[in-house]
């Protein structure tokens, strides 16, 4: 997917793409767990749409549960999907850090490179 250490670094409008290419994956990410969310406590608890949006947003962004759930498979549901929502904040963190962190590693390599042909 990026390019090899024995590769040029990649143009600046090209990276630019490649960092919008991963934001939107991310968002797109983020929106389908959030989908999971809305209609778990929606389907599970029975909480409003708004009420279910809220809560998922909240769990997913790491702030914690805003409603009391009744049911225990809301709270089962609950537990589970603060588990995944850990998992997707990694993935996402993964996924917008990478390209810049690789453009750092590779002009690295890239002057590394340079030194070891000047001497």
């Amino acid at each position: 997917m990026f390019e090899h250490r024995s590769e040029p670094l990649l143009p600046w409008d090209a990276f630019v793409l490649r960092v919008l290419r991963q934001v939107a994956i991310s968002a797109l990410v983020v929106a389908v767990a959030l989908f999971v969310g809305v209609v778990g406590y929606h389907a599970l608890d029975g909480l409003p749409w708004v009420d279910a949006l809220l809560n998922a947003a909240m769990i997913l962004g790491g702030m914690g549960p805003v409603d009391t759930l009744h049911g225990d498979a809301a709270k089962i549901f609950a537990s589970g999907y603060a588990l995944f929502s850990g998992v997707i904040f990694i993935a996402v963190a993964g996924l917008l850090f990478v390209p810049v962190l690789h453009r750092l590693i590779h002009h690295f390599h890239l002057e590394l490179g340079d030194r070891k042909g000047t001497r």
